[in-house]
């Protein structure tokens, strides 16, 4: 009997550790696929693959030629066309899928969070917070500050960003995890205002949030766009693979 096929939608720290469990079983054959955005991904364990599928009919395809036995989507929660063509595919094949999705961030005593439900809403808000912005919204981010010519961006992102983006733009190149203590530093070094984020969770770059908190300075969160109707969603690496029915 041929091992069991499970399709890893990664790019994130969870895909990763995943993806190591289940390529240390002999009775598995674990794929890993990486949407190619990063030049530098961590390693991965198993086999991998690097870029799309071509929307949902390509991916269903491709479970189908690769007889995928089950679908894990563990990208970014703001990958949102990318799980939206997962669900689709694998409901087109008629693989069993789930989303695992770490859970996001909340506000504690202390916390000034404003949120928003997109980075135009978040761009709308930032003239009336302040004038020195620290931008964590990731390279692709950028552009919907771009009209805002008159304050100042500290942009940190694991890859270089591409036009368009604020006339006033310093770009930091850093990739997580980051302490408390660095990211005070930063904010007072580079005298901001304001803090802008997507609600990614997890711990790896959360460690801004406290360093806000310290400091007083209000956060603009930009909230998850909602997961496809009826997806059926994990909040751990340890819950996906009770589902899959691999807990010891």
């Amino acid at each position: 009997m041929p091992p069991r096929h499970i399709l890893i939608l990664g790019g994130t720290t969870e895909a990763r550790e995943l993806a190591a469990l289940l390529a240390a079983r002999p009775d598995l054959r674990v794929t890993t696929s990486l949407a190619g955005r990063v030049s530098r991904p961590g390693a991965v364990e198993g086999d991998v693959r690097i870029g799309g599928f071509g929307g949902a009919e390509g991916l269903a395809d491709w479970l189908r030629a690769e007889h995928v036995d089950h679908l894990v989507d563990a990208t970014h929660p703001f990958a949102e066309s990318i799980t939206a063509n997962a669900v689709r595919a694998a409901r087109s094949a008629a693989v069993p899928a789930l989303v695992l999705r770490r859970p996001g961030w909340q506000p504690g005593p202390g916390d000034r969070w404003h949120d928003v439900a997109s980075l135009d809403e978040a761009a709308a808000l930032l003239p009336s917070l302040g004038r020195r912005v620290f931008l964590t919204t990731g390279r692709l981010g950028l552009a919907a500050f771009a009209h805002l010519s008159d304050l100042h961006f500290v942009a940190r992102s694991v890859e270089p960003p591409e036009p368009p983006m604020p006339r006033h733009t310093e770009v930091l190149l850093a990739r997580g995890p980051f302490t408390p203590s660095d990211e005070s530093a930063l904010l007072i070094d580079h005298r901001i205002d304001v803090l802008v984020t997507k609600d990614s969770g997890g711990t790896a770059t959360s460690a801004k949030l406290t360093a806000a908190r310290g400091l007083a300075l209000p956060v603009v969160v930009v909230r998850r766009p909602p997961l496809p109707e009826g997806v059926d969603a994990v909040p751990d690496v340890a819950g996906v693979l009770e589902r899959l029915g691999l807990t010891p």
